[in-house]
């Protein structure tokens, strides 16, 4: 189910960060998140990396680019991801990002803007001024005065060291895992012609990630001696893939475009995937539901295509039989906690009491892998509500604004909860610990 979310995201120091995240629309989808964890666990795992530990975020933007900050949290826009041609391109640039997250580049450049002491010099590299955006210390000169152009000077060549050992350590997981690094190279000879355009023209990942000459040369000379320089991409990612490019564009682009990129002759099943979803959007379930049955007939263990048939049907108003579709999804794969979030919201939205402990059940694992998923809180706060337990629910509504960061509305349900909930109990502990949380929080704005 993609679900836009509107996300202002803490990126500390990272120096391309604040323009190319701060505000954006951060996408959720079950489906799209457990295929760039495919492609990725293997690189995290070569990097020594925990999997676990590396949150993922889709941004919704045509533009290519990915980017790492705030510690373990990877960037990825969908242009990206629409826009790569093959899987091996998208991989060879999420081995880059893992290369930046293994070799702390991003506490390395914090400590470097630490020691920038020029205001407007920190005023240039946080905003990405043209001579960051093209790494060109000259043009740094003309917008800078006097010595600052020396210190930006340093900070470039830092930048372009740190591009060149991400590359180093991409290439290493790539072998590691058996596959080409020329999947890396194709994307940079792609963006290649970029370099030399304005800031304004230039896709994301020029600003973030400085080209040059040499960095292309590094990875023809690695593509050339790598053991798997000609191996393909594995057929299922090839096949993973296509699903993903034809579920974004039959979500996000235009539906008329969607249906010239998939016409009603291509039989593939991305294809079919892809015109699916958008006769669902316009709305049009006559047409939407006979072709995502079709691909659930065809391929009856997908959870995926349970699921959309799922969101096909809740958004409709055709709840009831939503239910079996979400089941038959998490049955398929019990471990996605968007998936148990569908159900319970749909659950919910049943307005059954029967169904109350159940939708619970699935919102604590959903809560078990996301505690702070503000929506799964406030769904945890309608079912215990119904169930007549003040006490949970103002503990939930707590929790909700917690994650929201709504400091006055947590610490107010916190305190309600307190006064309802047995005194030493754990959820009266946890309220009186969301309340000092909440206290703290608003100390630090005042």
């Amino acid at each position: 189910m993609l679900l836009p979310l509107v996300l202002t995201v803490a990126l500390a120091g990272l120096l391309a960060a604040p323009a190319e995240a701060q505000g954006r629309k951060v996408i959720r989808d079950a489906e799209i998140e457990s295929i760039i964890r495919d492609f990725a666990t293997p690189l995290f795992q070569a990097a020594g990396l925990n999997p676990q530990a590396i949150d993922v975020y889709l941004i919704e933007d045509k533009s290519l680019n990915a980017f790492v900050a705030g510690g373990q949290n990877l960037f990825i826009h969908t242009g990206l991801l629409i826009g790569s041609e093959e899987p091996l391109q998208l991989i060879g640039v999420i081995a880059h990002e893992t290369g930046h997250i293994a070799g702390g580049h991003i506490a390395a450049r914090i400590e470097e803007l630490k020691n920038t002491q020029t205001k407007v010099l920190a005023t240039y590299v946080l905003g990405l001024g043209a001579a960051i955006a093209t790494g060109q210390p000259g043009l740094a000169a003309a917008i800078l005065s006097g010595g600052q152009d020396i210190a930006l000077k340093g900070l470039l060549s830092y930048s372009r060291s740190q591009e060149q050992a991400a590359d180093q350590a991409a290439v290493k997981y790539l072998n590691a895992t058996g596959q080409s690094p020329g999947g890396l190279l194709d994307f940079m000879r792609i963006l290649g012609d970029q370099e030399m355009l304005l800031s304004s023209s230039q896709d994301p990942y020029i600003r973030t990630h400085p080209l040059n000459r040499e960095r292309v040369t590094f990875l023809e000379e690695q593509t050339r001696l790598s053991p798997d320089r000609d191996a393909p991409a594995r057929p299922e990612f090839v096949e993973l893939h296509k699903r993903m490019r034809a579920k974004l564009v039959g979500f996000l682009e235009p539906i008329e475009r969607v249906f010239r990129k998939y016409p009603e002759s291509d039989t593939s099943l991305e294809s079919r995937y892809a015109r699916a979803i958008a006769h669902y959007r316009r709305p049009d379930l006559k047409m939407a539901l006979p072709l995502i049955e079709e691909l659930i007939a065809e391929r009856p263990e997908d959870p995926y295509f349970h699921e959309l048939r799922g969101q096909m049907l809740f958004e409709n108003g055709r709840i009831a039989e939503a239910v079996p579709e979400y089941q038959a999804a998490i049955r398929l794969r019990p471990d996605s906690s968007q998936l148990t979030l569908a159900l319970a919201r749909a659950q919910i939205e049943m307005n059954d009491p029967a169904l109350n402990r159940e939708a619970l059940t699935h919102l604590k694992k959903t809560l078990d892998h996301e505690p702070n998923n503000a929506g799964a809180w406030r769904l945890v706060a309608i079912a215990y509500g119904r169930m007549g337990d003040t006490g949970m629910t103002a503990l939930s509504l707590a929790e909700a604004a917690l994650a929201r960061k709504e400091a006055p509305e947590a610490r107010d349900q916190a305190q309600r909860a307190q006064q309802i909930l047995p005194e030493g109990s754990p959820g009266w502990l946890r309220a009186q610990d969301i309340q000092n949380l909440a206290e703290q929080v608003e100390e630090r704005e005042d």
